[in-house]
């Protein structure tokens, strides 16, 4: 998007853990977009449709060379949907991503594994983690800072621009 004008400078995601195995994912990533391409695109929705539909298609390639195993089996997450959104003004868009993906959860210790490729950060992040109620997460292993938040379901993982990660991230936790 660089050749665009338009730069990362923010992420946020959020993942709702449900006690049947779906994972609902909602990934933001905010922009700074001085030339209004963005906005430019709000004009001429055949030229934002196929926007919407390449920002897709390009996070799906992402997710797709990204390994996800629950409990060692192995998920794919599947973008559902891709949205563009403006915080207050034209120079900064936002577009969300809502995916999803599946795992055998049980009673008791499960295990979430990602594997993916070491990068440097280039903006800072923050993952929101929701596990159902009752669970309690027990084990974290990122290369970045994290927190357990009470009642113990709940987990908050911060990454900030320029930190390196290794490309392996793993949360232990235990349903009821």
């Amino acid at each position: 998007m660089e050749e665009e004008g338009v730069f990362p400078i923010y992420a946020q995601g959020f993942f709702v853990v449900c006690r049947g195995g779906l994972f609902h994912q909602i990934l933001v990533f905010d922009y700074y977009d001085p030339g209004h391409y963005y906005m430019d695109l709000l004009n001429k929705p055949e030229r934002f449709n196929e926007e919407l539909e390449r920002l897709t298609n390009n996070m799906q390639h992402y997710l797709d060379e990204e390994e996800i195993y629950i409990n060692g089996r192995p998920s794919k997450p599947r973008v559902e949907s891709t949205d563009l959104v403006f915080r207050g003004t034209p120079v900064r868009p936002s577009v969300v991503f809502t995916i999803t993906f599946r795992g055998r959860l049980r009673r008791g210790r499960n295990v979430y594994e990602e594997y993916y490729e070491a990068e440097t950060l280039e903006y800072d992040y923050e993952a929101y983690w929701l596990f159902p109620p009752g669970s309690k997460v027990l084990e974290v292993k990122v290369d970045t800072r994290y927190e357990v938040l009470k009642p113990g379901n709940r987990l908050v993982i911060w990454g900030r621009k320029g930190e390196r990660v290794s490309g392996y991230e793993m949360i232990v936790f235990n349903l009821p």
